[in-house]
């Protein structure tokens, strides 16, 4: 179980959104949030005179992109490097500066800080880096290193607080652990002239995806990603299946889940299956309503074995 801790945040402009001061007690650190367009009224402050280590935060401008894009950095005086990304890199719109509280960190200090967070992050795999190269791991003596770590797991404490998971490795939000072997025939549908209530769980998850997404993707590395999952259904969802966009316009595949992970920053999911998508169907869009299919939808996988159109489903 991870020890308890208490993080402080001073909002100096009396904005939440602004720029916020953290530190916490018997930490030697201190950190600095702050959104691009404060900058150039933030950047004056004295923390930003110190040796620190940065991250800048944003989306770069390609379509799809659900990732977030950083950039790792660290500088003796952190002003004038966030100055030149400034003038020189659009991607960003807030970032954070690390810096010591009583000028304890030294160059040394900060580039074992960089390289530590750039490995983190590419090995979390919840970013795109926009660093350029991969550094090697700086030589720090024994004790340096481990008061070093000590402050790289205030920093891992911190960066969820302030809205940033790019460098926790995803933990499961569900572990359905579903399997073909799971999988049974679908009721038989009995008529009788007595009323009957039949409540039917929606287990699966209907998920639109054009053809290069649905090869790559759903047959290509098992998985599915960048998807919102309403709380509710999260602990419910089994099975996936996949709907192929015009010119297909049906479910063609589907596949038992095995685990539900956060993706990105946006409150979206990555489902990875137990096993290879199976085809089925196909179950053609038939006459449902135009636009049906541009989302998510929810269905049984009961329903899903015997449809013979997508009306059936929903």
């Amino acid at each position: 179980m991870a020890d308890p801790f208490t993080i402080r945040i001073f909002v100096p402009n009396g904005d939440p959104e602004g720029v916020r001061i953290i530190d916490r007690m018997n930490w030697t650190g201190l950190g600095i949030a702050f959104p691009r367009a404060k900058w150039l009224e933030t950047r004056s402050r004295s923390e930003f005179d110190r040796t620190g280590v940065y991250i800048l935060v944003g989306y770069e401008g390609k379509k799809d992109n659900e990732l977030p894009t950083l950039y790792i950095g660290q500088s003796d005086g952190v002003r004038n490097r966030i100055d030149s990304h400034y003038q020189s890199k659009d991607f960003w719109n807030w970032g954070i500066v690390f810096v010591s509280a009583n000028n304890g960190l030294n160059r040394a200090h900060v580039t074992w800080l960089e390289y530590a967070l750039i490995q983190r992050a590419f090995h979390a795999k919840r970013s795109q880096l926009d660093n350029g190269n991969m550094p090697q791991e700086p030589v720090l003596s024994e004790s340096e290193k481990a008061d070093t770590q000590g402050f790289l797991k205030e920093i891992m404490q911190i960066l969820p607080i302030v809205g940033l998971q790019a460098f926790e490795f995803p933990k499961a939000v569900a572990i359905p652990k579903a399997s073909s072997n799971d999988i049974t025939d679908p009721p038989a549908i009995v008529q009788t002239d007595t009323p009957l209530a039949v409540i039917v769980q929606n287990d699966t998850v209907i998920v639109p995806a054009q053809k290069e997404g649905f090869e790559g993707v759903f047959l290509g590395e098992d998985c599915w990603y960048a998807i919102r999952i309403s709380g509710g259904m999260l602990q419910q969802i089994k099975y996936i299946a996949g709907y192929q966009t015009a010119p297909v316009s049906a479910i063609t595949h589907y596949a038992p889940i095995n685990r539900i992970e956060p993706y990105g920053e946006e409150g979206k999911y990555k489902l990875i299956f137990s096993e290879k998508a199976k085809p089925i169907g196909p179950i053609p869009f038939g006459d449902a309503p135009k636009g049906t299919m541009q989302s998510p939808r929810y269905t049984s996988f009961a329903r899903l074995q015997s449809a013979k159109e997508l009306p059936d489903l929903l």
